[in-house]
Order: C-alpha cells, then sequence, then structure tokens
C-alpha cells in the first residue's frame, strides 16, 4: 500500500483526543516501542480508548507488536488508520514492504510525520500514544511543536549509557515547553527461578536516579521477561494470559495507573495556571 501525499492546506479532520503522550528515549535500543504498545494495552485494560502513532519512518517496529486486524486506508484527505486488538494505528510500516529501506530525507520524513498528524481520522480517544523516534533532530522537534503534546513518558534502561541520553530528550521537551509525565525504566531486572531473587544484569537504580535528579516522577520498572519478549516476537498481547505473564502484566499495569494519574496532575495544574494568569490580567486592566 502506498502513502499518497495530502495537501495539509486543505483541510484536516479535527478527532476529539483528550491526551497525546509522547514515548520518548533519545536514543534506540531501550525497548521504547515496546513499552508504548504495551502501556497502550494497560490503558486500554483499564478501559480507557487509546491509539498508536508510529513515527519511527526508518525502522518502525509498531506493527510488529501490534498486528493489524484492518490495514489502514486513504479517504480523500483523510487517512483512516489500521486497527489492533481494537485499537487505532498508524506507522510507515503500512505504506513499504518489510525488507525495503525508508530511504527518505529528513524534508520528506517531516512530511510523512505531518500528515499522521494531521490527516489521521482517530476518532474520539483518551490517549493517543506517540512512539518517538531515536534521537533529539528535525523529526522530533516537529513532533513536539505540533502534536499538541500534553507530555513525555521517558523510557531507559538501568544503564548510566541509557540514562546519558535520556538526559538529552528530556532537555529536548524542557526547551519546547512539554513536561515530562514521568521516567519508566525498562529491562531493570531478571527474576531467578527457584529463588525468586532478583538479578540487574544491566546495574541497578539508573532510571530512578535520574527521576530524583530530575524532579520529575518514577513511573515504575519493567522487567527482563522472556515471555515479554516471545508475546513481542509474535505480536500477542501479554495481556492475554495474565498469570502466564505476571511480571510484566503487573508492571505494565501500574505504570499505566501512573501515567493516568500524573497526567491528570498536569491537566489540573494548567488549569490553575491559567485562572490564576486570568485574575491577574483583570487586576491590571482595572487599575489602568
Amino acid at each position: 500500500m502506498s502513502l499518497k501525499m495530502i495537501n495539509q492546506n486543505e483541510g484536516k479532520p479535527h478527532s476529539p483526543i483528550k491526551n497525546i503522550l509522547a514515548v520518548a528515549a533519545g536514543k534506540g535500543g531501550v525497548g521504547k516501542s515496546t513499552v508504548t504498545a504495551n502501556l497502550a494495552l494497560a490503558l486500554q485494560k483499564l478501559g480507557y480508548r487509546v491509539g498508536v502513532m508510529d513515527t519511527d519512518i526508518y525502522g518502525p517496529s509498531i506493527r510488529k507488536l501490534l498486528p493489524e486486524d484492518r490495514l489502514p486506508t486513504q479517504r480523500g484527505k483523510t487517512l483512516l488508520p489500521a486497527l489492533s486488538f481494537g485499537m487505532p494505528v498508524i506507522s510507515m510500516a503500512y505504506f513499504r514492504r518489510d525488507d525495503e529501506a525508508s530511504a527518505v530525507r529528513a524534508p520528506i520524513a517531516n512530511s510523512i510525520v505531518e500528515q499522521f498528524i494531521n490527516s489521521v481520522e482517530w476518532g474520539d480517544l483518551d490517549y493517543l500514544l506517540i512512539d518517538f523516534p531515536p534521537g533529539t533532530g528535525d523529526v522530533q522537534l516537529t513532533l513536539s511543536q505540533r502534536a499538541h503534546l500534553k507530555g513525555a513518558v521517558m523510557v531507559t534502561t538501568p544503564q548510566d549509557l541509557a540514562v546519558m541520553d535520556v538526559k538529552k530528550a528530556m532537555h529536548l521537551f524542557e526547551q519546547v515547553n512539554i513536561p515530562v509525565v514521568g521516567i519508566v525504566e525498562n529491562m531493570s531486572y531478571l527474576n531467578y527461578g527457584p529463588t525468586g531473587e532478583r538479578i540487574y544484569p544491566f546495574g541497578q537504580g539508573g532510571g530512578e536516579s535520574l527521576a530524583r535528579e530530575s524532579g520529575v516522577p518514577f513511573l515504575g520498572n519493567i522487567p527482563l521477561d522472556a515471555n515479554l519478549c516471545l508475546c513481542s516476537d509474535r505480536g500477542e498481547s501479554i495481556f492475554k494470559d495474565p498469570e502466564g505473564n505476571l511480571g510484566s502484566v503487573e508492571a505494565f499495569e501500574s505504570i499505566a495507573g501512573q501515567v493516568v494519574r500524573h497526567v491528570n496532575l498536569i491537566g489540573i495544574e494548567s488549569e490553575q495556571s491559567l485562572g490564576q494568569f486570568d485574575l491577574e490580567w483583570k487586576e491590571m486592566s482595572t487599575t489602568c
């Protein structure tokens, strides 16, 4: 299926989406797409209407994690997203072959991302999760400035090298005034079967230390779980067999609950800030 470029000035659908969240890391290899897909499924399990936008133009992986029940279609100026596990999903992976490289320059990549932002009819959603590409370049800036983000969920692994790159991505969001919802530490530990002891192959506490240092919430740890890897490779939901994937299921359910709580707090703080600004403005105007 090819993606026909749409003239962005010819009008665009306006879908009521309550919360648009970036899921970002600043680097590849930390399991950001895995976190995006399973966080979406966990939010859906909590009763929320969720969609997923994969904006990694060069290495999209959401389609593998969330295989489609229905392919996307294009109707005039509007893109209708794919459906996976009942969730709307859009990705560059639908518009090229699996073995075909997305060899496009930054302006074209930006145009594709803007089309995803402006031309996809999502319907009524409580949460739209945007799986950010790695890095802090042109596409990331376009998303940060134009996707009306409520906040960003940062994903790291415990080691210092990953934490260093996540700090850079957090600085990008700070520059464009997007609050960080919190930090998720992926691949945190292994459960040693016979004793239940936790083993930390990549170090310990990197995500929590970064959260303390940055003054943002720590949302939780995700174990290094062979069943989670197997479900990801097969495109299966870990929530289909909660008992068989207990550690990962509990982790994502807890993180989803934390995300909801902190996104709501961001909304309350924004409303209070607007109210305070409005009151000050009125007082100033009456004294003039």
